[in-house]
């Protein structure tokens, strides 16, 4: 018989962090959704004189994610997800199951991760923007020439993650990378995102990067459209190139 998952992160937490100030179990076992393969991804808060870090351990045959921090390592971790327009760890703390709480914690860190959650994600530059587009305008180039099966495939990862970026920041959304990239593409525009996911889905099965080349060109007229001719910029230390835009 598989164990439960929620009493296998009880045990852990009392086994391994018998002083936590918070233990959170967030992710699919949290939800309710947990397979037996799945893992558990535990936040815990510790007290000032302990570390902030993470680790991936292996508890009762289960592989366990464990975002360790101290209270002001939570400031910081939060301040990192907020910069990165991704609150990975706001989520956590905001939607997850508390297992441990002393004295009100718990409280205080999900009202800190609401905060951020109501205020969203900051908005790109105008300039980011501008270059985004300007890659993404490459890419679909690329990938409406492209003769190669690989190359094709290997454009259509390019262009998902980019208009993804530029829906999401349309709309004010967190992004998501891996699983939560449809997740949060689909809570930021439902429409748009559904079409962008079809475009990949159909070119991976057959080829044909029709759908997803009229899927993301709507992204690019509500973000100003695609950009080739007028895009310059001054070199000023950061690198910000042609390449890492646009996979060339």
């Amino acid at each position: 018989m598989t164990p439960d998952p929620v009493d296998q992160a009880r045990r852990l937490a009392c086994d391994r962090f018998p002083d936590a100030l918070v233990v959170i179990l967030a992710g699919s076992t949290a939800a309710g959704r947990a397979t037996a393969s799945s893992d558990l991804d535990i936040a815990v808060l510790v007290g000032d004189g302990g570390e902030t870090c993470r680790e991936t351990i292996r508890f009762e045959g289960r592989v366990v994610e464990l975002f360790i921090h101290t209270r002001a390592g939570l400031v910081d971790l939060f301040a990192a997800d907020f910069a990165a327009r991704r609150a990975v760890l706001q989520s956590m703390y905001a939607t997850g199951l508390v297992l441990v709480d002393a004295n009100g914690e718990a409280g205080r860190a999900r009202a800190l991760a609401d905060a951020d959650l109501r205020d969203g994600p900051p908005a790109l530059e105008a300039e980011t923007v501008e270059t985004k587009r300007y890659g993404l305008t490459d890419a679909l180039d690329d990938l409406a020439d492209a003769g190669d099966q690989i190359e094709r495939l290997a454009v259509a990862g390019f262009v998902l993650n980019a208009a993804a970026d530029l829906l999401c920041d349309y709309h004010h959304a967190w992004i998501g990378g891996g699983k939560w990239l449809p997740r949060r593409l689909l809570e930021a525009d439902a429409e748009r995102g559904a079409a962008l996911l079809k475009g990949h889905l159909h070119l991976c099965k057959s080829g044909d990067p029709g759908l997803m080349i009229d899927a993301t060109s709507g992204i690019l007229d509500l973000v100003g459209g695609p950009l080739r001719e007028g895009y310059r910029r001054t070199w000023r230390g950061v690198v910000e190139s042609v390449a890492a835009v646009s996979g060339r």
